[in-house]
């Protein structure tokens, strides 16, 4: 009979997210991982398979909080650019307060590019922003808080894109001023 999972899985996802996004896969070994999961690494196989499926589920967590805190900021009763700049500037508040935590998402695309699942994942997330920030755009345009003949769609490829940038910016130790400046400037493309 097997025994009972002795540690919360969730919590061990939450960790290892937190550690991918610092360090990256690769620079993430095993017994680091277990030591700040708090778990032996036969443990990490039972419940996750192995350092890949425990990679994907952090990967997969960090994706659906983004893409849900996206929806959450972007289907509020403000307008679109009080909402855009909102989330912007706490991506920037975010990155400057703890360059060194990253983004999950920015990692994976770089990091792995050669691994499928990886990479689905990527797509799959980029696209569900996509869906939700051309949405926020079209109830924009319909209360005219966007620039004559804007495209939705081709404006939420833009933000999706910069929001990558803005990130890579962050990591690369962007001071706060440089990253506000950007966060102006894109916005400039709503009008």
């Amino acid at each position: 009979m097997a025994r009972p999972r002795a540690f919360d899985t969730g919590l061990a996802v939450e960790r290892a997210m937190d550690l991918f996004r610092r360090q990256g896969y690769h620079a993430t070994p095993l017994p680091l991982l277990t030591a700040r999961l708090g778990i032996g690494s036969g443990s990490l196989y039972a419940a996750f398979g192995s350092k890949d499926g425990l990679y994907a589920q952090a990967l997969e967590r960090y994706c659906a909080a983004l893409v849900a805190d996206l929806a959450r900021l972007t289907e509020a009763d403000t307008d679109i650019r009080t909402a855009l700049r909102a989330l912007l500037l706490t991506l920037v508040a975010d990155d400057v307060a703890d360059p060194e935590r990253g983004c999950l998402l920015v990692n994976a695309a770089t990091e792995r590019a050669a691994h499928d699942a990886t990479v689905a994942q990527v797509r799959v997330t980029m696209a569900a922003a996509e869906a939700v920030l051309t949405g926020a755009l079209e109830r924009a345009a319909e209360r005219g808080e966007l620039g004559a003949g804007r495209c939705p769609v081709e404006l939420a490829r833009f933000l999706v894109t910069f929001v990558q940038g803005l990130h890579v910016m962050g990591n690369a130790r962007a001071d706060r001023v440089f990253l506000e400046g950007a966060v102006s400037g894109a916005l400039r493309v709503l009008d």
